[in-house]
C-alpha cells in the first residue's frame, strides 16, 4: 500500500472506524515491528530470539494503535515505534543480563577501561581488559555485551508505565530550532568525529551502517560478509570503546 493510500484509510478509519478497516491498519504496519525489532538486537546478540522480540513488538504495536488519536497531526510510524520500542525493552527487562549483577559488573567494565586508559594513555586493547578484571577475551565480549544491552535499557528509563509515550513527548523539530542548540550539537558531532579515530576499520563501518544507514544486525551481516554474531560483537566493542572518549555523550549513539 502506498503512503497516499494508507493516508486515506487513515481518514476513513477515523471517520467511521470498523474492525475490518483496523485489521487491515494493523496489518500495515507488522513490517514496522520487524524494523524496531531487527534495529534492537544488535544490542541482544543471542541472549534473546528475533521472533520474540517481534512478538512483544506486536503487542506494542497494538497499544500503539488503541491509543493514537489522527486528529492530532502526529505520523503514526513516529508514534507506533516509541511503543514498539517500549513494549520490547519492557520485556527484554525480564532477562538475566539486566539484573542487578549484570550492572555491577558495567560499572566494573567501564571503570577497568578508565584505569587502564589513565596508565597507557590510550584506549587500552581487549586484551590488556580482560587481564586486568582477570578472565577471558571470549568472557569480555559477553561482558561488553551486557553492558550495551543495559544502556540501551537504562536510556530508555523515561519510557515510564510500560513504555507509556504521550503525544505531548513527540515533539516536532522542523521549525525554530534554538541557536545555543545548534552549538551544542556542532560540539557534540566534533567529539563523535574524535572519537570515531580510536575505532578499527570494521567497528567503525558497523557503527556507520548501523547509526546512519540505520541497517539492521542482518543486513549488516550480509553487507560485511560476516555472521551475525561477530558484527555484535564489533558493535559491543566499538561503543565501550566510544564509551570511554564520550561519556555522557555517548548517550548520542542509543
Amino acid at each position: 500500500m502506498s503512503p497516499d493510500e494508507r493516508t486515506k484509510l487513515w481518514e476513513t478509519y477515523s471517520k467511521k472506524p470498523t474492525l475490518e478497516l483496523r485489521e487491515q491498519l494493523i496489518n500495515e504496519y507488522i513490517p514496522l515491528v520487524k524494523i524496531v525489532a531487527g534495529r534492537l538486537m544488535i544490542y541482544f546478540g543471542n541472549k534473546i530470539e528475533f521472533d520474540e522480540l517481534v512478538s512483544c513488538g506486536c503487542f506494542g504495536l497494538l497499544d500503539a494503535f488503541d491509543k493514537f488519536k489522527y486528529e492530532k497531526g502526529v505520523k503514526f510510524e513516529t508514534y507506533a515505534s516509541l511503543r514498539i520500542r517500549g513494549a520490547i525493552i519492557d520485556e527484554v527487562r525480564k532477562y538475566d543480563p539486566l539484573s542487578r549483577g549484570a550492572r555491577q559488573k558495567q560499572k566494573q567494565l567501564d571503570q577497568a577501561y578508565r584505569d587502564l586508559e589513565t596508565q597507557f594513555g590510550r584506549t587500552p586493547k581487549e586484551e590488556e581488559v580482560a587481564a586486568y578484571l582477570g578472565i577471558t577475551t571470549d568472557e569480555l565480549y559477553d561482558l561488553m555485551q551486557i553492558s550495551n544491552a543495559s544502556n540501551i535499557i537504562s536510556l530508555d528509563d523515561f519510557v515510564e508505565d510500560n513504555g507509556d509515550v504521550g503525544f505531548n513527548d513527540i515533539e516536532d523539530t522542523s521549525g525554530y530550532q534554538n541557536p545555543e542548540n545548534g552549538i551544542v550539537m556542532e560540539e557534540r558531532k566534533a567529539a563523535i568525529i574524535k572519537a570515531l579515530d580510536e575505532l578499527t576499520d570494521n567497528e567503525k563501518k558497523v557503527i556507520t551502517l548501523y547509526y546512519y544507514e540505520e541497517m539492521t544486525l542482518k543486513e549488516i551481516a550480509l553487507v560485511m560478509e560476516v555472521s551475525e554474531s561477530r558484527v555484535s560483537q564489533l558493535h559491543s566493542r566499538a561503543i565501550q570503546k566510544l564509551k570511554v572518549v564520550l561519556g555522557k555523550n555517548i548517550e548520542l549513539f542509543f
